[in-house]
């Protein structure tokens, strides 16, 4: 039997469209893209990419606890990207945020982003 629920926290921005923040699907937890919005503001985070990609993983790891798991027991990363040169920062910034053994991982390059958020990031947690 599929044991399906929907995933919310407070302390990640509140889904700016038709999804919700995460799913879980019995011990597996699809987390829906997070840009550097400011969770109270609902704005951009202000600063540079660095500040964008520290806030983009501080939202997951907001849904992730709200699941009862955290950023280690991510499987699957995706991170999107409107500038691949901010790869070496993604690479810098994740690093403060997750350790060995690393989660699998694709950096996309694309055209662009909501809000004009230079980076986005969404991911499989299994818990």
């Amino acid at each position: 039997m599929t044991n399906k629920a929907i995933i919310h926290s407070d302390n990640a921005p509140a889904a700016i469209g038709t999804y919700s923040q995460a799913v879980k699907v019995n011990n597996t937890v699809y987390l829906s893209g997070q840009i550097p919005l400011d969770p109270v503001t609902m704005q951009l985070v202000e600063g540079d990419f660095a500040a964008q990609a520290h806030q983009v993983f501080k939202n997951l790891r907001a849904v992730c606890v709200a699941a009862d798991g955290d950023l280690k027991d991510i499987v699957k990363l995706n991170i999107y990207l409107t500038d691949l040169a901010n790869f070496p920062i993604v690479n810098e910034v994740m690093s403060q945020y997750f350790s060995a053994p690393f989660p699998a991982r694709a950096a996309i390059g694309i055209n662009q982003l909501p809000r004009a958020s230079l980076i986005e990031a969404d991911g499989v947690m299994v818990i």
